[in-house]
């Protein structure tokens, strides 16, 4: 499976790891990923998610319903589109 948050879209990047004698070479920067089960009240099951702290912050602040509302837009979104 792939590192890849389901909320916020945080993939690993590609970076150098520079040494003290200014020799770089390639490093993968990954994202603090999770899994976490959450509850959703409403269709009174649990939802299964692996998320980044940043994700798990933004869930926090607006509620797990608004976040899956917003990733199920953006999935349906770049479904028409492509």
């Amino acid at each position: 499976m792939s590192r890849v948050c389901q909320v916020t879209g945080k993939k690993p990047m590609k970076g150098h790891l520079v040494s003290h004698a200014n020799n770089k070479t390639i490093r993968t920067f990954e994202p603090n990923l999770h899994y976490r089960r959450f509850w959703l009240e409403t269709q009174n099951r649990w939802v299964r998610l692996r998320v980044s702290t940043a994700g798990l912050r933004r869930i926090d602040k607006l509620g797990v319903e608004a976040v899956l509302a917003e990733i199920k837009a953006k999935s349906a979104k770049s479904a028409r589109k492509g």
